[in-house]
Formats: C-alpha cells, sequence, structure tokens
C-alpha cells in the first residue's frame, strides 16, 4: 500500500533519497524479496521509477535481484552497518563478560536481521564453568524461535497469532525457552530497547541445565537495561 500522504517527504528534503530509502525499508520488511511492481506499489511510485531506484541501489550493492528477478537487499548494507556493530560490540563486551561469569553460562549478543530472523552478533563464553554451551558468532535462527528472537519480539508491537512465550516476554520483560534453537538448551534474554523504543538487540545466556529461571530471568533483563543505557545512539 502506498505510504501516507503525511508520511511524504517535505520541500526541504530530497524526494529521490527519501524513495530510496523507503525501498530499502521495504525489502527489509520482506526478506523473500519483491518484484519492482510490487516495490513500486509499496512506496508509490511508478514502476519506470521504481526500476530506477532499484537500479541506482544495485550499483551500490544495497539491494539485488535473483535469477527470478525479485528484489531483496543487498550485501553492501553489510559494510554499512559495519560501524555501528563495532561500537555495539565495543559496548557490549563487558556488559555480556561479567553476564556470563556470575551466571556461569554463554552469554550471547543477536541483532534482527530483517523482519524475520536474528543474527548471533557475539558470543562470550564463561571461563570458570565446568560446563557451557560453544557456538559461533553470525549464526541465523527464526526470530519467532529461541528466547533471543523472541525477546526481540516482545519489543515490537503484537502481531496476528503470536506465540504465548512471546506475550509472557512482554510481561515480565525476559524470554525463556527450552530446545528449540539448540537440542537439549534453555534460554533466557532480554531485549536492548533503543531511544526510538524499538528492539537493537537481545542479551541472554543459554544453558545446559535452567535451575533458577526467575533468576536468570532478573539478571539477563538488568544486563539489558545497562546496556541500553551504554547506546548513545540507540
Amino acid at each position: 500500500m502506498p505510504p501516507a500522504q503525511g508520511d511524504r517527504p517535505d520541500t526541504k528534503t530530497s524526494k529521490t533519497l527519501h524513495n530510496g530509502i523507503e525501498v530499502l525499508e521495504l525489502l527489509a520488511r520482506n526478506p523473500h524479496g519483491l518484484t519492482v511492481s510490487e516495490v513500486a506499489e509499496g512506496v508509490g511510485v511508478h514502476r519506470t521509477v521504481a526500476h530506477r531506484l532499484i537500479r541506482t541501489l544495485e550499483e551500490h550493492r544495497l539491494c539485488t535481484r535473483d535469477p527470478s528477478k525479485r528484489v531483496t537487499l543487498g550485501p553492501g548494507l553489510v559494510s554499512l552497518a559495519e560501524a555501528v556493530e563495532v561500537d555495539l560490540r565495543t559496548v557490549a563486551g563487558p556488559v555480556l563478560m561479567e553476564l556470563a561469569e556470575t551466571q556461569g553460562a554463554t552469554a550471547h549478543l543477536v541483532v534482527p536481521e530483517g523482519e524475520a530472523e536474528a543474527r548471533a552478533l557475539m558470543v562470550v563464553e564463561p571461563r570458570g564453568a565446568h560446563a557451557h554451551i560453544a557456538f559461533r558468532a553470525g549464526r541465523v535462527d527464526p526470530m519467532d524461535q529461541g528466547s533471543a528472537g523472541l525477546a526481540l519480539l516482545s519489543a515490537m508491537p503484537p502481531r496476528e497469532r503470536e506465540r504465548e512465550e512471546v506475550t509472557q516476554a512482554r510481561s515480565r520483560g525476559y524470554a525463556i525457552t527450552h530446545g528449540e534453537v539448540t537440542h537439549a538448551v534453555s534460554g533466557v534474554s532480554a531485549p536492548v530497547v533503543g531511544r526510538q523504543g524499538k528492539p537493537v538487540a537481545a542479551v541472554g545466556v543459554s544453558v545446559l541445565e535452567l535451575k533458577d529461571p526467575e533468576a536468570i530471568g532478573v539478571a539477563v533483563a538488568e544486563a539489558a537495561r545497562r546496556l541500553a543505557v551504554l547506546l548513545p545512539q540507540a
């Protein structure tokens, strides 16, 4: 559906740049891609204009077209996001390290990847624990599975047919899951909410045995709140 008239750029802004940004935002909401006609309809421009916008974004590797001509976000966005993620890693490092050591569990920082997926940006393992979970940063999972994804969803407006666990997480401030992403592993995560009220990331821990869910949940939620305060640009 075309954007409302009130969402149009004013005379002091670049309409072309505005439309290009709207294309990127539209593609972020549709991770499986859109046709040029669907992009045109979604942004509210003529198909010819949409085609020119897409061609320009393609030149900068900000979007790409698959063999079936569907348009998706491109790899060039990764380099643009790199500086932001470096800052996020720098600020989150000490918070995750403290969380991992105090809980004796693997701590992780997960960021939203579009509207349907979540990516592990950082993983910190406890140094003194006899046994702990190990997994690599960069792992991508569906946002509706695992405590980190559910924590991110809990900081967003409710969705149709939302899982009960997301509703519970929204109420208590953290999400708990058992064996959803990795067999026999429990996760507890809380959202890091930016100043615009949107989730920037999720902080959490992965454990083999969840002895005191509430105590871990409170600790994780507190770590998420601390990180939110430390992010001046969030």
